[in-house]
């Protein structure tokens, strides 16, 4: 129900019973029974704004219970809405953004758990501020992921332009996080995004017994689809995205060609590098530079499937490191070994050349890069601490011998 409609009920309600409180007092009066009013008046009026006071500061304190949970815009289609609370859902076209942290899961095996929150709470903090500037809802949070609608429940003209100017200043923000994390001396993030705008149904899904706010649709799927194939400190969007919101406000970094499971045939996502009027929000990418190793580290290297590790063992050698990532040389004669772009991978560096003396667990992704044939390149998303110490001397080490 309205306010205002609440607010008039209840003076129409006051006024009726000080009417109905008067009047049977002067009749009382006039047939001889005589009755203090005013004593009674002020307790009624005074019982009344109590009261009043009361429900508005529980309605109040409700709100923000269960704002912690859910988006303002949330709880007030479910307070208020006549048809708030019932199960189902409407079809509507909207723009979903997810991001995801890279290498966070392995990242969160090598730390305690108080710390992982620890991250993870610095984390959302600056995201929930940069979300909540562009009035985007958050469906959910999925351990390090988060998932947000532009379009539900409140449609908007700009909902696409604000998901992408939403995703470009998560990623500045990211800036600011690293740095409050490298003062505690914990790691560094890198979030990669993905946006995509199309039609769902979107409601309340589930029971009277639990009930949840969400999104169904394949245009979902397709999001997740889309930021996994990103890469860290990276923004793909749709093409139903780029169309909504035209191409002159955004600034087109390159573009990709990818085949999501579950997608018939190829699509084409972009790269997003800023946006402009009136966000005027810009990424600043550095270019990777490569330097030759000296010495060609040997590794082994298998694909990752979800949460499945292929159980086919390729071997090669990293030959190109740079800060990011690197450029990688598979044996000669093993053509099926050479895993396609933008796939993930596990590598493990071999010591003294030897399957048996494996470093820790190292993740990458395989980057759409040209190479020459029989090599790839790939960008790390996760590095343990001595597999990155190792790393970081050979590049120090060729830098120095190559200058």
């Amino acid at each position: 129900m309205d306010k205002s409609l609440i607010s008039i009920t209840i003076r129409a309600t006051l006024v009726l019973i000080a009417g109905v409180l008067l009047s049977s007092t002067y009749v009382a009066i006039i047939w001889g029974w005589w009755l203090p009013v005013v004593p009674p008046f002020l307790a009624f009026t005074g019982s009344v704004m109590a009261i009043t006071a009361y429900i508005a500061h529980t309605a109040d304190s409700i709100r923000k219970t269960f704002g912690r949970y859910l988006t303002n815009e949330v709880v007030t289609t479910l307070l208020e809405s006549p048809e708030g609370l019932k199960i189902g859902g409407n079809r509507q076209k909207i723009t979903i953004v997810t991001s995801d942290l890279r290498g966070f899961t392995a990242l969160s095996e090598q730390l305690s758990p108080e710390i992982v929150v620890q991250i993870l709470n610095i984390y959302l903090e600056s995201m929930l501020d940069a979300i909540a500037q562009y009035q985007g809802t958050i469906d959910k949070f999925m351990g390090d992921g988060i998932v947000i609608l532009f379009g539900a429940p409140t449609i908007r003209e700009d909902d696409p332009q604000r998901a992408v100017a939403c995703a470009v200043a998560m990623q500045l923000a990211i800036i600011d996080v690293n740095k409050k994390l490298q003062q505690l001396n914990l790691p560094s993030l890198a979030m990669g995004i993905g946006i995509n705008t199309g039609e769902v149904v979107v409601g309340n899904i589930g029971s009277e017994k639990h009930t949840e706010y969400t999104v169904i649709g394949k245009e979902m799927n397709l999001a997740f689809r889309i930021e996994g194939y990103s890469t860290g400190n990276q923004i793909l969007i749709s093409e139903p995205t780029l169309t909504a919101m035209g191409t002159s406000i955004v600034r087109i970094d390159g573009e990709l060609k990818i085949k999501p499971k579950g997608v018939k045939g190829l699509i084409t996502v972009y790269d997003i590098g800023g946006i402009g009027e009136p966000y005027n929000l810009y990424l600043t990418k550095q270019p990777d530079i490569y330097c030759h190793l000296i010495e060609p580290i040997p590794i082994s290297y298998q694909l990752v499937e979800g949460k499945q590790v292929s159980e086919q063992i390729s071997k090669g050698h990293l030959i190109k490191l740079s800060e990011k990532g690197a450029e990688v040389q598979i044996e000669p004669g093993d053509a099926d070994a050479l895993p396609r772009s933008l796939s993930n991978i596990k590598l493990n560096l071999l010591m003294n050349n030897n399957q048996n003396q494996q470093s820790e667990d190292i993740y990458a992704k395989v980057l759409d890069k040209p190479a020459t044939s029989g090599n790839f390149y790939l960008q790390f998303t996760f590095k343990p601490p001595a597999e990155a110490g190792i790393l970081f001397q050979a590049l120090s080490q060729s830098i120095r011998v190559n200058s």
